[in-house]
C-alpha cells in the first residue's frame, strides 16, 4: 500500500481573507496580509505579492510530539498494522494577490499560487518498530514546483457609514495539478510521483499534490477600526468548504476537509513609516473524505502567535515581514508539524 498524507501541516490551501489577503496551508501560514498592509475601503487597483517559507520537521499527534516508535507501534489507523514514518516537508509558496474597488463598497481579488514542496517520508512501516525502519535506504522523496488553486473572492463593506465592516463570498478553482494511486496502483487525476528511494515511481499522496481537485465555496466576514490615538485593533473569520470535487470515482476519490479560520490582531500606528503589529490566527480544519484521503491524520486545530512590522518604502508601496509560532495544537492522529513559518511580502496600490 502506498504511503497517504498523515499531517494537516501538509495540505496547501491557500485562504484569501478580505481584499487581498490571504492565508496559506493548514499547517502554518494563515497570517492576514490585509491586517498587515492595514484595510482599506480606497477604490482602485492593488497588487500583492508574498513569500511564505515553512519546513514541517516534527511529528506530532495530539498536543504532544510523537516519535517513530509511537506512530508504528500505536497507530492511528489500527488496520495498517502500524503506520507511516513522514521525515519532512519543505513548502515554499509565492503568492500573487491582484485586488479591484471599483468604489468604497465593492472589492474584487484573483490569488493564485506557485507552490515548491519537498517531501520525504520513510513509508508505512509494520509492527514493532525497529530502527531500520528509519535507515537512510528506506526514505522516499518527491518534489513538485507548479502553479497551485486559484481563487476569486468578493467583498462588500458598504454596510456602515466608516466602511470598516464587511463580509467576502468566493470561490476556489481546482486550477491546480492533483490526483492520488489508489490501493490496486490505478492511477487517478495527474499526480506528482516520487523521484527517489522504495516508492519511486508512486503517487505522492493526494493532500501534498499542488492541487486538491475540487471547486470550494469561501464565505466570511471582517471588521476593523482604531481603539485608540495610536493603536487599530481588527478581527475576521472565515470557513471554506468542498461543494465539488473531481476525485468522485469510487474507489478513487477525495474530498478535502472543511476549513475555519479566525484572525484577531493589533496594529502600533503611532509611527507613519513602520508599523509593528501582532496576530493571533486560528485555524480547524476537517478530516478529509474518501479512498485517496487520510482520514485518520488530517483533521485538527492550531493557534499562532505573529509578531511583524509593515514598512512604507514611498506613497502606496508597502513591505512587510512576519514570523508565526505555533502556541497551541491537537492534531487528530500523526501529522508534520512547523516549528515556525516565515512571511515577506510587498504590496503597491495604484
Amino acid at each position: 500500500m502506498h504511503p497517504r498524507s498523515t499531517c494537516l501541516a501538509g495540505v496547501l490551501a491557500l485562504c484569501v481573507m478580505p481584499l487581498a489577503a490571504h492565508a496559506c496551508a493548514t499547517c502554518g501560514c494563515t497570517l492576514s496580509t490585509d491586517a498587515a498592509t492595514g484595510y482599506s475601503s480606497q477604490s482602485g487597483w492593488r497588487v500583492n505579492l508574498e513569500y511564505d517559507y515553512l519546513d514541517q520537521d516534527e511529528l506530532r499527534g495530539g498536543s504532544g510530539t510523537a516519535s517513530p516508535a509511537k506512530v508504528v507501534d500505536q497507530p492511528s489507523d489500527p488496520s495498517l498494522g502500524g503506520g507511516e514514518i513522514e521525515k519532512d516537508t519543505v513548502n515554499r509558496y509565492l503568492n500573487l494577490g491582484v485586488s479591484y474597488r471599483p468604489n468604497a463598497d465593492w472589492g474584487f481579488t484573483l490569488a493564485l499560487p506557485w507552490v515548491q514542496r519537498d517531501h520525504g517520508t520513510y513509508g508505512v512501516q509494520t509492527r514493532p518498530f525497529s530502527v531500520a525502519q528509519i535507515a537512510p535506504d528506506q526514505l522516499s522523496t518527491a518534489s513538485l514546483s507548479e502553479f497551485g488553486d486559484a481563487k476569486l473572492i468578493a467583498s462588500y463593506q458598504g454596510f456602515l457609514p466608516t466602511h470598516n465592516f464587511g463580509v467576502l463570498f468566493g470561490v476556489k478553482l481546482p486550477t491546480g495539478r492533483y490526483g492520488g494511486e489508489t490501493d490496486d496502483g490505478a492511477i487517478a487525476g495527474r499526480p506528482v510521483s516520487f523521484k527517489s528511494g522504495p516508492l519511486t515511481g508512486q503517487a505522492l499522496d493526494t493532500s501534498l499534490q499542488a492541487g486538491t481537485g475540487s471547486t470550494d465555496l469561501i464565505v466570511g466576514a471582517y471588521y476593523y477600526r482604531a481603539i485608540s490615538q495610536d493603536f487599530d485593533g481588527y478581527v475576521n473569520g472565515q470557513f471554506q468548504v468542498a461543494v465539488s470535487h473531481r476525485l468522485d470515482r469510487p474507489g478513487a476519490d477525495f474530498r478535502p476537509g472543511n476549513q475555519f479560520n479566525l484572525s484577531a490582531g493589533l496594529r502600533y500606528e503611532a509611527h507613519p513609516d513602520w508599523v509593528p503589529q501582532l496576530q493571533v490566527n486560528l485555524l480547524h480544519k476537517g478530516r478529509d473524505r474518501g479512498a485517496l484521503a487520510d482520514v485518520f491524520d488530517t483533521a485538527g486545530t492550531v493557534v499562532y502567535l505573529s509578531p511583524g512590522v509593515t514598512a512604507s518604502l514611498r506613497q502606496n508601496v508597502q513591505v512587510y515581514g512576519f514570523v508565526q509560532v505555533p502556541v497551541y495544537s491537537d492534531l487528530q492522529g500523526y501529522q508534520l508539524f512547523p516549528r515556525w513559518t516565515a512571511s515577506v511580502g510587498i504590496s503597491t496600490a495604484f
